[in-house]
Order: C-alpha cells, then sequence, then structure tokens
C-alpha cells in the first residue's frame, strides 16, 4: 500500500511539472522579449528631429552607400555605421540620399550629419570627425608577398578608365603597361587570367568588388598616403561634433566598426603598415584629380555599378530606416 502511495504521489508530481512546463511555454510563445528604448542622448536644437538622427549619404557610392534595384532601399557601410551612432544616442535613424551635396544638405539643414566625407579634403567647410574608414589608391596583386613595383620595373597595371586610380598609374607608371576597363569587375578578371600584374583601385572599393567576386586578391602598396571616410557636421554644432568624435571612438574601440568592414569587405582593412609606391604622396581628390569614381561592374541599376539610380542631390525623401535591418551584402545584386 505504502508502495502504491509513493508512486501515486511521484506521478503526481511529474504530472504538476509537465503542466507548469506547458504553462511556462505558451507563455514565452505568446510573448516575445523586447529590449527596452534607450533614452535619447541628443535633442533639439543639437539635431533638427527629436528622436531620429537623420543622416546624409550619397546613394551613388557603393559600397559606402547604395540602393537596391528592386525596393530602392539604402544600403551601405555608411548607413549600418550611421546606425551604429544612432543607437548610440538612442535614436531612429533616417537616411537622406543627398547625392555628392554633403555640405548644401547640412547648411540648408536637411540633415544633422553626412557620411563618407573625405578626410582630406581641404575645402570641405564643415567639421569632419576621425576617419571611420581607412583608404587609398591601392595596388592588387593575385600575390601576396608581390613586390611593391617601380617605373624601373615596368609593371603592367589594369584600372578603370577615367579614375582617380587610372590618372595616378600613368602619372607614375609611364614606363609600364596600362590597361584600362569600363569596370572594377573586368580589371580583377584581367589580375586573375593573368593579363596584368596588379590592378589599381580605391582601396574599399577594390576590396569590396574582390570580395563580393570571390577574387583572391591582396593589396600590396599604396599609391597615396592612406586617409579615410569620415563624418561631416557643420563646424557650428559643438554638442553634436562631440557627440559624434565620443560615439565613433567607442564603437572603433569596441569592435562594432570592425564588424561591419567584415560584413562588407570581408574583414577589417588596416593600411597602417601597407607599403608605398616610390610616387605615393598625401590622399587629395584636388583639381589635378578630375576623374571618376570606379565603377564595381558592368550591370546598371543596381548597388555597386557606380551607375546613377535616381535623382543626384535630391535628398528629398527618406529612403529608409536602418539599424538592425541592415540587408546583407549578398542580398544585393552587385557584379
Amino acid at each position: 500500500m505504502k508502495r502504491m502511495k509513493r508512486l501515486a504521489t511521484c506521478c503526481l508530481a511529474v504530472a504538476c511539472a509537465a503542466a507548469l512546463l506547458v504553462s511556462l511555454s505558451g507563455c514565452s510563445s505568446k510573448e516575445a522579449y523586447t529590449p527596452p528604448d534607450k533614452t535619447p542622448t541628443l535633442s533639439s536644437p543639437t539635431i533638427g528631429k527629436d528622436g531620429t538622427l537623420r543622416v546624409g549619404v550619397n546613394a551613388d557610392s557603393a559600397p559606402l552607400a547604395g540602393q537596391l534595384s528592386d525596393s530602392g532601399k539604402i544600403v551601405g557601410v555608411d548607413v549600418d555605421v550611421a546606425a551604429a551612432l544612432a543607437d548610440s544616442f538612442g535614436l531612429k535613424l533616417e537616411v537622406v540620399d543627398v547625392g555628392a551635396d554633403l555640405e548644401g544638405a547640412l547648411s540648408d539643414g536637411r540633415v544633422d550629419i553626412v557620411m563618407g566625407v573625405d578626410k582630406s579634403d581641404t575645402d570641405a567647410a564643415f567639421w569632419k570627425s576621425e576617419a571611420y574608414l581607412p583608404t587609398a589608391v591601392a595596388l592588387f596583386s593575385a600575390e601576396p608577398n608581390a613586390e611593391v613595383p617601380t617605373n624601373d620595373s615596368e609593371p603592367s597595371v589594369a584600372a578603370q578608365i577615367s579614375s582617380k586610380s587610372a590618372w595616378a598609374v600613368t602619372n607614375e607608371f609611364d614606363q609600364g603597361t596600362i590597361t584600362t576597363t569600363d569596370n572594377l569587375k573586368n580589371a580583377f578578371s584581367e589580375l586573375e587570367s593573368g593579363q596584368v600584374q596588379y590592378v589599381a583601385a580605391d582601396a574599399v572599393i577594390g576590396t569590396y568588388a574582390a570580395h563580393n567576386a570571390g577574387d583572391d586578391v591582396h593589396i600590396v602598396a599604396l599609391m597615396q598616403q592612406p586617409s579615410g571616410y569620415s563624418v561631416g557636421v557643420l563646424d557650428s554644432n559643438t554638442d553634436l561634433k562631440t557627440a559624434v568624435s565620443d560615439a565613433l571612438a567607442s564603437l572603433t574601440g569596441n569592435g562594432v566598426i570592425s564588424v561591419i568592414e567584415t560584413k562588407w569587405l570581408g574583414g577589417p582593412l588596416d593600411l597602417s603598415a601597407t607599403p608605398l609606391t616610390e610616387g605615393a604622396s598625401a590622399a587629395s581628390t584636388g583639381s589635378e584629380d578630375d576623374g571618376e569614381s570606379e565603377v564595381l561592374g558592368g550591370e546598371g541599376g543596381d548597388v555597386g555599378t557606380g551607375e546613377a539610380t535616381g535623382d543626384e542631390g535630391d535628398g528629398s525623401e527618406p529612403s529608409s530606416e536602418a539599424g538592425g535591418n541592415a540587408v546583407q551584402p549578398e542580398d544585393v545584386a552587385l557584379l
């Protein structure tokens, strides 16, 4: 009899535990955990719209920013960095395509900050942060330990026609063999097939193009001192300048920027130890360099083609909200 009572008690305990488990499971399936909203650390007049950081980008500058052909949504390195900045301020993100008119967008109050600003641009009439992404005209090789070419070595180099990289190559390697292509995809194809020894391209754009094409290439030299892409803020907006500086330092220190670089470029881009060619000079896009931007591929309309996908400089419509919903680079038809 005692044995039967113990058995009954045991069965009852199991049944109660099962009922509790079902009850808990039912509760967890009905209501997902939502993290609490952060308290905004910036407000008007430091930003133009309370609760929102309005960020200007040039949507014709992939992989920094470009539009998806099917939805028109703007994605890219700049969008992800902007999303991280907005999150650090406890703000929502509003991305605005301002084309190449970064200064005008700040001046007329369309945006609070602009992304993708050339740190070496001395003509910009606004404050520039420290660079969050390094760049320079770089030489790519299929060999990781390839020698840094000299003019006397008469290298064969491919570069996109009319680009700043093509200008740098013809300026330094007049004894070499220079091949110009319509886009970087074709330039890297020539490198992979052994038709040329090097490809000259912007370090960020070239790394992005090669990574997405699956090309095993390496930056072996820089043709100018490395500069970088930075955030622009009206010089008079002291509070926002300080907030952006502190936030970028934190995002760099805690590895968020490296994660974004890995997402789009395959890994963090560090040019600090990359050797310079003999003719390398300070990074500049001044009057002597009026070439076109590099074009990643030959297909129009999608992110990474370098071709316009809308009215440049319009900036009248916010394109999207970013943050945790940033599109993965493999979701974009690039090359």
